[in-house]
């Protein structure tokens, strides 16, 4: 897979994303890590392969679960090859447990206590206004997705946090929430999008993180690496 002929067309904390033809795309992972909106940046040699084997092997889970994904190939380096699609501006949050900026808004529960059932929360993809919480109504208003279209994100949101812990359970592992977003097709289909790593989605292994909140709690670049090298380990990713 080449990029010789590809366009950079989007660069964002964790992604580059060049334009191959009308309808696909490459995303590249960076050796970068962020955290805090950007705040604390560092280079983390290696990153970069071990999110997009993560992103290859979950994509394509859930492709050959049934779930509509962009995910094409992947290969085998920093690079996934996916179909290019009309992006909606909406980060998509399910959680499992109650942590993060959950806790911040519900001080009232205490950290990691398991819901009675997963919850889906909206919120505005908008690094500047810190991606805040809306409601479906405000998606509606604003025009970014129908009610349909919304209905539908919360039914495949829902089948892939099933399928996901489910997996993640088989391996001994917790998760605990992630971000999902979406796009639609030249069709006009629904499509799961972006990646899914432990940069996107919190997972608990006997107490610890193998994802990027180690670094948001001050971890050090090597010991998130060794969590997602460990967590790769687990899933049988050899690199």
């Amino acid at each position: 897979m080449s990029l010789r002929e590809g366009r950079l067309i989007y660069e964002g904390k964790a992604k580059r994303v060049y334009l191959i033809s009308n309808d696909e795309l490459i995303m590249e992972f960076k050796d970068e890590v962020t955290a805090l909106d950007g705040a604390r940046k560092e280079h983390a040699p290696g990153k970069g392969k071990l999110t997009a084997s993560q992103t290859a092997f979950f994509m394509d889970y859930l492709t050959k679960s049934g779930i509509r994904t962009h995910f094409i190939n992947w290969d085998g380096d920093r690079r996934i090859h996916v179909r290019r699609l009309r992006m909606i501006p909406v980060e998509v949050i399910v959680r499992n447990y109650a942590y993060g900026s959950f806790i911040r808004r519900m001080p009232l529960m205490k950290p990691l206590t398991r819901f009675t059932a997963p919850l889906v929360e909206f919120h505005l993809k908008n690094d500047g206004l810190h991606d805040p919480l809306i409601l479906p109504e405000d998606i509606i208003e604003a025009e970014l997705a129908s009610m349909e279209q919304i209905m539908e994100v919360k039914s495949v949101a829902l089948k892939v946090n099933q399928l996901l812990s489910e997996l993640l359970s088989n391996h001994g592992l917790i998760l605990v929430d992630f971000k999902l977003e979406f796009g639609v097709n030249g069709n006009g289909a629904l499509v799961l999008a972006d990646e899914l790593s432990g940069d996107t989605m919190r997972i608990l292994m006997n107490g610890k993180h193998l994802d990027k909140e180690l670094f948001r709690m001050g971890g050090s670049v090597k010991e998130l690496m060794e969590a997602y090298s460990t967590l790769n380990s687990i899933l049988g990713l050899s690199l």
